[in-house]
């Protein structure tokens, strides 16, 4: 039998314009909201106790109240905030979740949103995400679980976002499993390469342009907005950036499984950045927001998507991925961003491109016990729950064939190209 994970998912659906007076209850319910965690977190509070002190005198549901709870103390321990954001949602514990569905109405599915006191909450049609219906219906079922949900305004809209746990069958790694690295970076956003037999086989490329040009965009423009003070302005266009920016991981993790899928028996490796984030800065106040996309987003939308379609995820160590040479496991040289040099003159590779390499090197990490991986300081396989593991020492017969990549036959193509596929049967 097949082990099983527990997979989540955020469910999305807007509100049907609400009357006037639903209009007014849902203002009135998260401006309370907010000033109470305000409240609670100038405090100081910091323990689940200290935040019921404060916010229990406010107007507000027990589910809501229960999730300021939980919440803030987060927020000073795990986050370690020193400030907060003004837009943000009112989260609500899962004990307080109720919907209806029925296919005679134009909305089927009906959410009640919860009020404080007795009689006082109210039902409101939703405009689910047709992509989710299934999870929305599994709702009524047991085969999903609510956990935390959110209402928040977005521009001229009210959108509701519940948090679903649902059981999924762990896809197992097959016996003779062809390896799918995965290399994340900035010219080029995501460049995964295949092996087979050692070989780096049939690469894809995702270009990274636009992600680039976007966030370049969006550190100046808010900049420039928050020295004017106009924080209206700033979170309207912080939003704009927010939607670009997961449009483009939605379409860059999406590629990503399809190129998995491509292969037999496909395993989808990935590096370990979870410490990534910490050697990001731009700054307090923009680091802030940059951390809140990024490359862990990258990472576990195509970890999800993976799961979605049965193909195993592994997560290796990601020292030195980009500058040891693939084919001999030397340390090279990476003299430009797209050219990577092997300096070992016994090697075939002189020149290589220099993330498909790092993708090739991030492949051939799935298996450390293999011949395939040399044992070197730089080519430490600790896996991604802090683990340690032995490498075997074997020695690795140089190709007989001199198949190289050069820079020229991956440097074509327009910066606009936002995704595509470049490659030959092998390298």
């Amino acid at each position: 039998m097949a082990a099983e994970t527990t997979a989540t998912k955020t469910l999305e659906a807007t509100l049907a314009p609400p009357t006037a007076h639903k209009e007014q209850r849902l203002q009135r319910t998260v401006a309370t909201y907010r000033r109470a965690l305000d409240d609670a977190f100038e405090s100081g509070a910091d323990t689940q106790t200290a935040v019921n002190d404060v916010v229990t005198g406010y107007n507000l549901t027990s589910y809501a109240k229960d999730a300021l709870k939980n919440y803030v103390p987060q927020l000073r321990r795990t986050y370690n905030a020193s400030e907060l954001e003004d837009d943000h949602p009112v989260r609500f514990t899962n004990r307080g979740f109720r919907i209806d569905h029925s296919e005679e109405r134009e909305h089927e599915f009906c959410w009640r949103v919860p009020q404080a006191g007795r009689g006082n909450a109210f039902w409101i049609p939703l405009r689910i995400n047709p992509a989710q219906r299934e999870l929305w219906e599994d709702l009524f079922t047991d085969d999903a679980t609510v956990g935390e949900f959110r209402l928040q305004e977005h521009r001229k809209n009210w959108v509701l976002h519940v948090t679903v746990e649902y059981d999924v069958a762990e896809p197992e790694e097959p016996d003779d499993p062809t390896p799918i690295g995965f290399d994340i970076g900035e010219s080029k956003l995501l460049t995964g390469c295949a092996c087979r037999d050692d070989t780096p086989t049939q690469p894809m490329m995702f270009d990274g342009g636009r992600a680039r040009h976007l966030r370049k965009e969006m550190f100046t423009t808010l900049r420039r907005l928050q020295e004017r003070d106009a924080d209206w302005r700033i979170n309207e266009r912080f939003d704009h950036y927010q939607n670009a920016l997961t449009d483009i991981v939605e379409k860059a993790s999406r590629q990503a499984v399809e190129y998995a899928r491509s292969f037999e028996s496909p395993v989808i490796v990935l590096e370990d950045l979870s410490e990534i984030r910490e050697h990001l800065d731009y700054g307090k106040w923009m680091n802030r927001r940059l951390h809140n996309w990024a490359f862990a987003r990258l990472t576990g939308r195509i970890e999800d998507k993976a799961l979605d379609a049965g193909i195993p995820v592994r997560f290796v160590n990601p020292s030195y991925t980009s500058q040891t040479c693939h084919a001999c496991g030397n340390l090279g040289r990476r003299s430009a961003q797209a050219e990577f040099r092997c300096t070992n003159s016994e090697c075939w590779v002189t020149e290589y491109q220099a993330d498909i390499n790092a993708a090739a090197n991030i492949a051939g990490r799935l298996n450390p016990w293999g011949e395939s991986v040399r044992w070197k300081p730089e080519r430490d396989d600790t896996p991604q729950d802090g683990s340690t593991c032995d490498s075997a020492l074997g020695h690795r017969e140089m190709s007989r064939n001199s198949r190289q990549t050069t820079l020229s036959e991956y440097g074509s193509g327009t910066p606009d190209d936002e995704a595509s596929l470049v490659g030959s049967p092998a390298l």
